[in-house]
């Protein structure tokens, strides 16, 4: 028979009963704080520390500090982790001195690695702690170095792209680009009475590096219940690239588009050639386009003076591709008809796209510019 212990039994509150039953079958809470709660109800109880530990699985050392501690400061104090070891001893200038060499590059310091990790951070802190007078960092461990940083919101391994605007006409040029958008918007609201001279906008760029990849085993087919997506062996052959050279009509969808191994003045010449065959001859043809140097070479520019006031070029700036509408017909074709494809030439390459944009053209989607709050904010 257990022997009786000489502790005061533990008095709980009806709401301190209800708060310790609930979480002794929480599945949400931490297992400390359940085993913790099962440990006083199972005292309050009158079970022996005996019984106790080996009905909640703990050793009895643990049933007597958590009951103890409810017995001296409350249940709120024996369901608590207290503060473990000494204070800490890391200083704010030895933080201070952290942070300010997580803002600093490893190549700054002799390393070959472009960013800091952790670890790395870590041992180059550990090296030269001492030297830089901050002798609490010197077994400065990795959580440790991950704690400072956190504490900061400094992330070093991470690195987030932003645009320079390297072009100081950029806010022109935009505003330029976005007012004929506004205009193309215009029109399609308000269609033109007939006899009204013609300006057709068509949005002007190529895709280069179309990957010609050919499988070197037969592609598997998916079957039910067995593998449910197609197998393709990792194996396969480069057969050069293409560059998609295309031109999307803004106001109807339609899109004229050559398939390349280059692109040079001569094929962006041809495309040129085929904007000027598909639309009617009284018509002025503006080109929202960039500044690749096909497009103002002097070939290019001897074609243009064939044909004067046919064309009308709107540059858009300089690292401001995103402006440019086709950008999106790139982005669908991407998702749809080149995505994943195989083929056996680059031949049946440039066929797969042609026919790809053919059904494109089949059910034509005007591209839009919907946000013009950077125009508005000019005006």
């Amino acid at each position: 028979m257990a022997k009786p212990t000489a502790r005061s039994p533990l008095v709980l509150s009806p709401e301190e009963m209800m708060r310790l039953e609930a979480l002794a079958a929480s599945r949400t809470a931490s297992v400390r704080e359940v085993q913790r709660a099962k440990l006083l109800l199972g005292y309050h109880a009158g079970q022996g520390f005996s019984a106790l530990s080996r009905s909640v699985g703990v050793s009895r050392r643990v049933a007597y500090k958590h009951v103890d501690r409810a017995l001296a400061a409350g249940v709120d104090v024996a369901l608590c982790d207290h503060p473990h070891g000494s204070e800490a001893t890391i200083t704010p200038e030895a933080k201070a001195w952290v942070l300010s060499l997580a803002c600093t590059k490893p190549t700054e310091h002799g390393y070959a690695a472009e960013l800091w990790t952790r670890s790395a951070l870590a041992r180059h802190v550990r090296s030269n702690a001492r030297a830089a007078d901050h002798p609490s960092l010197a077994r400065a461990s990795k959580s440790t170095i991950h704690i400072i940083l956190r504490d900061a919101a400094l992330r070093p391994h991470k690195v987030r792209y932003y645009l320079e605007r390297r072009d100081p006409e950029f806010d022109r040029k935009m505003k330029e680009v976005l007012v004929v958008y506004r205009e193309v918007a215009e029109i399609l609201s308000h269609p033109p009475p007939p006899g009204t001279p013609r300006t057709v906008t068509v949005s002007v760029d190529e895709k280069p590096g179309v990957q010609a990849l050919a499988t070197t085993s037969p592609d598997l087919p998916p079957v039910p219940g067995v593998h449910p997506e197609v197998g393709r062996d990792y194996e396969y052959k480069r057969m050069g690239t293409a560059s998609i050279l295309a031109a999307l009509d803004l106001q109807d969808g339609h899109v004229l588009a050559r398939v390349e191994r280059r692109h040079r003045s001569v094929e962006f010449v041809g495309l040129l050639q085929d904007l000027d065959a598909y639309y009617p001859p009284d018509a002025t043809i503006r080109i929202i386009l960039d500044n690749h140097s096909a497009h103002i070479s002097k070939e290019t520019m001897a074609y243009l003076a064939t044909r004067p006031n046919r064309f009308l070029y709107v540059h858009t700036p300089k690292h401001g591709s995103w402006l440019n509408l086709v950008e999106t017909l790139f982005g669908k074709m991407a998702r749809t008809f080149l995505r994943d494809m195989r083929v056996q030439s680059w031949n049946e390459l440039k066929a797969r796209i042609l026919k790809g944009i053919a059904e494109i053209n089949e059910a034509p989607v005007v591209h839009r510019w919907r946000n013009f709050k950077a125009l508005e904010a000019t005006q």
